[in-house]
């Protein structure tokens, strides 16, 4: 038998003020967008903002159902949404802001599990990481150079 050992690395923002000014701009987003998120079930709201290499900002907010699978995170509403507008373009950058209307959140809130491996499809699909930024309603940011460091054993096509 042998150990293997898996590191991953973040990155702690104080504040939005700390980080760059383009991805103050899409936390800033990320969170406006998550007021838009249909959540009566579980009153927990989630923003997402995603960086083009094209320039443009897409966004998504969690949307509920009533037959829980049926719904989807907001990690997801981009990202989809994204493929299908600008299926030629690159993700660079992801910032993720989430809240709860019963508690306070001041923990970084990572992307879900099947988030994460909907994140690792794009990521392996356009060859180039993608920088995720999270937070909750307040408090610090943390930035992950890559989908990897959330997920280091992925599960791709590869394996098909």
């Amino acid at each position: 038998m042998k150990d293997i050992i898996i590191t991953t690395q973040f990155s702690v923002f104080d504040s939005l003020k700390e980080l760059p000014t383009d991805v103050q701009n899409l936390m800033e987003q990320a969170v406006a967008i998550r007021k838009n998120a249909y959540a009566p079930y579980s009153k927990f709201r989630v923003g997402a903002a995603l960086l083009l290499d094209n320039g443009k900002i897409v966004l998504g907010s969690n949307q509920e159902n009533a037959a829980y699978p049926s719904g989807l995170c907001a990690e997801r509403v981009a990202l989809f949404h994204s493929g299908a507008i600008y299926p030629e373009a690159k993700i660079l950058k992801m910032a993720i802001s989430a809240t709860s209307d019963t508690n306070k959140t001041t923990s970084p809130i990572p992307p879900c599990g099947s988030c994460r491996q909907s994140i690792a499809e794009y990521e392996i699909k356009q060859e180039v990481p993608i920088e995720i930024y999270f937070m909750g309603e307040e408090g610090v940011i943390y930035k992950s150079a890559s989908l990897k460091n959330l997920l280091p054993f992925m599960f791709d096509k590869k394996f098909l």
